[in-house]
């Protein structure tokens, strides 16, 4: 048996279908080139038949991604199998998963089926999909709660009808680590193919043991395991990635297994799902928290000062944490921005160095020292502004206090056309919002406002992160300044721009259609 586990990554599936707003094609995009970089082996990135807009998101990164493989969902249906396919068949390796319940309460009350007829349906999904590649997974949803007997008949079904890897999730985060081993161990004990597929696990943490789960199905020889970064996904979230990698990683002479995770891509990778997903990390998260790698006893710091090991057993370098330095102001030279970015992990593809280092002396004139958390901010804030935009802030000014009302006014080019407008609210906030939403027109209801601190001291970078609904759809933005009420005028202008963007394509659409629809006639 292999002493490899396969890293399978569904942050950009499971995990994204778990969030207040959904992603744009291109922020997936730039998460699934973070797992790339990260090491994932296999990344499930979308539902193709769920959506035009899952789709288009799917094939656009079986496009590009060209280092791991990638992998669309499907229930065992053909229409779903023939749309994941159709979205996967741009890529040079595609997998297609496939799933269905079966579990008694999912077959008799989701289903409202019996497991003859869901056995057929899985071993009739598993043929269609090896039409389309020999790469096959297929999911016995709710694994952790079907009988043994009729999970052993499942597994050795799909396997003879062809699928190469057979996933056991604990769907809704049942069992505890002795249970489900022992899941694991009866399958590979009565299954009598189990040798021609790899096994696999998906673990929920709703009762906080995803990750035990995981590794004590690894010690019973399953050689998969699905994970997201920062165990973001469905309820209370699915195995973490990160956790998993460090934890094979520092305890590998125990488990004798290892995985392709380059661990100093995972701060990074960490910080950016969390700014794209808008998903705060706990700061007592293992791993990627706050307070990870942070000691405030006396004890602890002194153990510390004589030996690291007596209170750390991964060190922040292991996973790219990167080092604080004071030596970035106005007076550093583009060359020196370039050297600390290649220092944090940085290619020169992943970042424009021009527009960076303007951004960057307008930042050091306001705050007098840069850090380099200072610098990965405005790297991520750059990217996400990189699409086309027919709203830009170009000034805004506000008066307000105890006694007076609350002021704004705002200066935006929009399409290319200067437009000036004024207005009163309740705070400074609300008066900016009510001028931005007289300029654009659009009737957006806030339902998220959530500031934070993006470094430390008073100079730091105020992030504000917004969700805001439109249209029965919601769409998240963020901005990014030292002063915190323009930081709120640039996250909702992201939206504003976001939503610019989606009314494009939806026209597009419906002209390609009406064409269609023409020559149909």
């Amino acid at each position: 048996m292999s002493n490899q586990v396969i890293i399978f990554d569904t942050t950009l599936r499971d995990g994204e279908q778990a969030l207040s707003a959904s992603l744009t094609v291109k922020e997936k995009l730039q998460i699934a080139y973070a797992l790339e970089r990260l090491g994932v082996d296999v990344m499930e990135v979308g539902f193709p038949i769920s959506s035009p807009g899952d789709f288009e998101s799917v094939q656009t990164i079986a496009r590009h991604i060209k280092n791991s493989r990638v992998c669309a969902l499907s229930r065992a249906l053909k229409p779903d199998i023939d749309a994941a396919a159709e979205a996967l068949r741009v890529a040079d390796q595609f997998r297609i998963h496939t799933f269905i319940s079966t579990s008694d309460i999912h077959v008799q009350s989701k289903l409202r089926k019996d497991f003859d007829s869901v056995l057929e349906m899985s071993v009739g999904a598993v043929k269609h999909a090896r039409g389309y590649t020999d790469d096959v997974e297929f999911s016995c949803e709710d694994a952790g709660r079907t009988p043994i007997d009729n999970l052993c008949r499942m597994v050795e079904a799909v396997i003879k009808a062809g699928a190469t890897t057979v996933n056991i999730p604990d769907t809704v985060g049942y069992t505890v680590p002795s249970e489900f081993a022992g899941i694991i161990e009866a399958l590979f004990n009565r299954v009598p193919n189990i040798d021609k597929a790899v096994i696999s696990v998906h673990c929920h943490d709703d009762l906080g043991m995803s990750v035990a789960n995981s590794i004590a199905a690894v010690q019973q020889g399953a050689r998969q395991i699905e994970c997201t970064i920062n165990g973001i996904g469905e309820r209370a979230g699915n195995c973490s990635l990160e956790e998993i990698a460090m934890v094979m990683k520092t305890r590998g002479d125990l488990l004798g297994v290892h995985t392709n995770i380059k661990s100093q891509e995972i701060y990074r990778t960490s910080q950016l799902v969390r700014n794209l997903c808008n998903m705060p990390v706990q700061p007592n998260k293992a791993i990627v928290g706050a307070n990870a790698f942070a000691h405030s006893s006396g004890i602890h710091q002194d153990g510390m000062l004589k030996n690291k090991n007596t209170y750390e057993i991964i060190t922040p370098e292991s996973i790219g944490l990167p080092k604080n330095q004071l030596n970035l102001t106005s007076r550093s030279g583009r060359h020196v921005i370039k050297h600390r970015m290649a220092e944090m992990g940085y290619s020169e593809q992943d970042y424009d160095l021009d527009s960076l280092y303007t951004s960057f002396l307008a930042l050091a004139d306001r705050k007098g020292q840069v850090f380099d958390y200072d610098l990965e901010a405005l790297v991520f804030f750059s990217q996400i502004h990189e699409e086309p935009e027919q709203f830009k802030l170009k000034y805004l000014s506000v008066q307000s206090g105890s006694n007076v009302m609350s002021t704004a006014s705002v200066r935006m080019e929009v399409g290319g056309e200067v437009v000036n407008e004024a207005a009163v609210g309740n705070g400074p906030v609300d008066a900016v919002y009510q001028c931005i939403n007289r300029v654009t027109g659009y009737d957006i209801r806030i339902d998220k406002y959530e500031l934070k601190s993006k470094g430390e001291g008073k100079d730091a970078l105020g992030q504000v992160d917004i969700v805001a609904e439109y249209k029965e759809r919601k769409f998240h933005g963020m901005g990014l300044a030292t002063d915190i009420v323009e930081s709120s005028a640039q996250a909702l202008v992201h939206v504003i721009n976001s939503i610019w963007r989606a009314e494009q394509v939806a026209e597009k659409k419906e002209e390609i259609q009406k064409k269609i629809r023409m020559e149909t006639v």
